[in-house]
């Protein structure tokens, strides 16, 4: 059976590597490894969500499920350092990486813990749920983080989502609309889409 960045603990080999980004301005290091999502580069998608996120002024946490080596998580924490984020995700490799990151990038408002998708998570209800979901997975797991998603959201609150067009943007915003009125496409660049879904009442 094939080994993916959504096992649990990836038996590849490790082979740290480090590169730096500017993040919403910020100056951030990150360090990557083998077996982690998107190891040698923050891929386009998250950093056209990244920049597209706007936090509003509900109250409340914020959720980054499948943070792998937190490159969301840790720039939304540092944009908004009076949040507590917390940074999620199903590979130990991944969560190792992105609890050493916020620290080489003085971050400290973030919760970095294990949730097979969002079934581990610690609050009923957040501000903001922000997801590059793990495409590998399925439609079928995928849509679930969609909708788990969306249900733990505070009313005002917005489901922030990264997916390209040919692995299921179409169906992605389909979907969303069965959950909320409030879906918008907020950006879309070189085939990927940023959408967002607002929960308008409980």
């Amino acid at each position: 059976m094939s080994e993916h960045y959504y096992s649990r603990n990836p038996s590849v080999e490790s082979k740290q590597q480090s590169f730096s980004y500017t993040l919403r301005g910020h100056s951030l290091t990150f360090t990557t490894d083998q077996g982690v999502f998107s190891k040698a580069e923050i891929d386009f998608g998250s950093r056209l969500l990244i920049d597209s996120i706007q936090i509003g002024n509900v109250a409340g946490n914020i959720l980054d499920v499948g943070c792998g080596y937190g490159p969301i998580g840790i720039t939304i924490a540092k944009e908004f350092p009076d949040r507590v984020v917390e940074m999620v995700d199903v590979n130990e490799r991944a969560l190792g990486l992105a609890e050493q990151n916020a620290k080489n990038n003085a971050v400290e408002n973030i919760e970095v813990y294990y949730s097979n998708a969002l079934n581990d998570v610690r609050q009923e209800r957040y501000a903001a749920v922000i997801t590059n979901p793990p495409i590998r997975a399925g439609k079928k797991v995928v849509h679930e983080i969609f909708e788990e998603g969306f249900n733990r959201l505070v009313v005002g609150g917005d489901l922030w989502i990264v997916i390209q067009k040919k692995q299921g943007a179409p169906s992605a915003i389909e979907k969303l609309k069965t959950l909320t009125p409030l879906v918008e496409t907020v950006a879309k660049s070189k085939g990927y889409f940023i959408l967002k879904a607002t929960r308008k009442s409980s």
